[in-house]
């Protein structure tokens, strides 16, 4: 099993910051609690209070948000915390225990835009899945995703993706945002409450065929693998805050070229070649002196 990872993420709030896991946190319905009496049934909340400047801890299916006291910067402290949530969910401790007789927390689905016009994602109280999976068409969803292919019942829809706790759905240009996202919300949760089936589980040989398989450390150059800490760490979350998600392809060692995969709202963004340049490209070659000298992208 792989190991989990926390990440770093800032929020217009400056006391406030996300501590983002690559794994699931919960399985549904987010927490928040403001100290440590009501964190009784929270371990991971209740060992965060003993730290003095936590004023509140917010916990949902992928990222814990921490408010800090004005005792201390974020920049002072951040690092130790994320370092101490890491090392506590990789010892297989629980984050939220809840007895046998609480009742289920309701499910909830809320839209937000993204820098793709047309795309918009729906975000879910609730973790979806722990595999990304993007299907172009019905028959890509036919054999990886049931939500996915009752979604491409609807004409309207061009393309789904489906990663974390939200669906990131890219529509034909037919019909605008404001005639269709409702039923499409209404759609989603309805199918969310009555606990269908979100991903199939694809057989090991067949998920090693597609082009969404994992790479991990083991079968990668050092470069390649550090490219890949990179963009897990600093460029995934996010991109997956506006609905979408950029993964490594490859990295050719005599062009010094790194190629990703552009998928959900970042596939066919008109700004995804700004955010590839300046973003992306700068960051890697900053990270990686001498070693990039360009990214190229491919929608997924």
């Amino acid at each position: 099993m792989s190991k989990t990872a926390i990440s770093i993420q800032n929020t217009n709030n400056d006391s406030i910051i996300k501590f983002t896991s690559t794994s699931i946190l919960i399985n549904g319905g987010s927490y928040e609690f403001t100290n440590i009496d009501e964190a009784k049934n929270a371990p991971l909340a209740q060992q965060l209070f003993y730290l003095p400047f936590v004023k509140k801890v917010f916990i949902t299916a992928n990222f814990i948000a921490i408010q800090k006291y004005d005792i201390v910067e974020w920049n002072d402290v951040q690092e130790e915390v994320r370092e101490q949530i890491e090392a506590y969910l990789n010892d297989g401790n629980s984050v939220v225990s809840e007895p046998e007789t609480t009742k289920k927390k309701t499910i909830e689905v809320y839209t937000e835009v993204t820098p793709n016009p047309s795309v918009m994602k729906f975000a879910a109280t609730k973790s979806l899945t722990t595999t990304d999976v993007e299907c172009k068409n019905i028959d890509e969803a036919n054999e990886t995703s049931p939500l996915a292919q009752a979604l491409f019942r609807f004409p309207f829809v061009k393309e789904v993706f489906i990663s974390g706790n939200y669906v990131s759905i890219t529509k034909f240009d037919m019909v605008e945002w404001d005639e269709i996202h409702p039923e499409l919300r209404a759609f989603i949760l309805t199918y969310l409450q009555e606990d269908k089936i979100i991903i199939k589980q694809i057989p090991k040989a067949k998920k090693e065929s597609t082009k969404s398989v994992e790479l991990t450390p083991e079968n990668l150059d050092e470069t390649s693998a550090k490219i890949v800490s990179i963009l897990d760490e600093y460029i995934k979350p996010a991109v997956a805050s506006d609905g979408g998600n950029i993964a490594f392809r490859s990295y050719d060692q005599e062009s010094k070229i790194v190629s990703v995969v552009l998928q959900g709202a970042c596939s066919g963004c008109p700004s995804s070649t700004m955010t590839l340049k300046n973003g992306i490209e700068t960051m890697l070659k900053e990270m990686l002196p001498n070693q990039i000298n360009e990214v190229v992208a491919i929608n997924g």
